[in-house]
């Protein structure tokens, strides 16, 4: 067991090395190629509009295990092939993690805040979020881009992390599949509100660990007290289990403010308050950044040492 704690910290940093150094594939993703698969599962599994809501759910849970089962069992599979294993595990989670794309999806969001080009600033944000950004002020994309840059930094980072030391290559599997069926089944509207019932359940209970590791660690790569402060008062009424202690703790952290106002689908939704501090602006864009990595070294210091103390 030591043995295979310190082999999956090295594997967590050759994969993030990979990532610093090639980030995400510009053709052949397999996140791309599984997210049209999942769509093709969607058409055949949906069923008619006259489906009650409980078998609307069990088409959903269907449709759930037919998409991420096989994976799940061939990496389990390549996992136990001695020589196949590492490079298995090292290309796997290298296609789980997303460290360098999210910089390159909201470091120009910034750049273009700092130029005075909003209507270019909305578009390159709106690659980020699934709120309305066509109108949004200057505050209000800075505001989603921190948002998101502090949310997917335990999606698309700490969670594959998290589920790779502790469960190897099945469990970044799994867990990567199910956030990106969640992401898109996952919404509360007529469609998927029973459909991706399933998909967004499984999301929350794997997620659960990760991302109160994630807040924790951006809690001590911040203002410590502060971030801590923002996650016991502000993460319970936020309406998302998991994105609420992240975003509160990662806003006090930082000593910025976010929550309130958005607009999705049309709807105006009057969110709570999280983080304390100044409002958003361009420059809170590069601190979340920063803030990620100082938390990533947190948690590759702690695997480490880990992997040390018990070999």
């Amino acid at each position: 067991m030591s043995a295979v704690l310190l082999w999956r910290a090295v594997a967590c940093l050759a994969a993030l090395g990979v990532d610093a150094v090639l980030g995400e594939p510009s053709r052949w993703h397999p996140l791309a190629g599984f997210g049209r698969l999942a769509q093709a599962l969607e058409r055949r599994c949906y069923g008619s509009a006259e489906l009650s809501p409980v078998r609307r759910r069990c088409r959903g849970m269907a449709a759930l295990a037919l998409a991420v089962l096989p994976w799940v069992l061939l990496a389990y599979g390549l996992a136990r092939l001695p020589y196949v294993a590492p490079v298995a595990e090292v290309i796997g989670l290298y296609a789980a993690i997303g460290r360098r794309s999210l910089g390159q999806h909201a470091l120009p969001v910034a750049e273009a805040l700092d130029r005075g080009d909003l209507p270019l600033a909305r578009r390159r944000v709106a690659l980020l979020v699934s709120r309305d950004s066509a109108e949004l002020p200057p505050q209000g994309v800075a505001k989603a881009c921190v948002e998101s840059v502090l949310e997917n930094g335990c999606d698309a980072v700490f969670g594959a992390l998290f589920w790779f030391c502790l469960a190897g290559l099945p469990g970044v599997v799994l867990y990567r599949l199910a956030n990106t069926l969640d992401a898109m089944w996952g919404y509360k509207n007529e469609r998927y509100r029973h459909f991706g019932w399933a998909a967004a359940r499984l999301d929350d209970v794997l997620n659960y660990l990760p991302a109160r590791g994630t807040a924790l660690a951006y809690c001590l790569a911040g203002n410590v007290r502060q971030g801590l402060a923002c996650w016991r008062r502000q993460a319970p009424v936020w309406k998302s289990p998991n994105a609420g202690p992240v975003m509160a703790a990662g806003a006090g952290a930082l000593g910025v403010q976010l929550g309130g106002e958005a607009v999705y689908g049309g709807r105006l939704e009057q969110r709570p308050p999280l983080g304390e501090g100044s409002p958003a602006s361009s420059e809170h864009i590069g601190r979340a950044l920063r803030l990620l990595d100082r938390a990533l070294a947190v948690w590759l210091a702690v695997l480490l040492a880990g992997g040390w103390w018990f070999a």
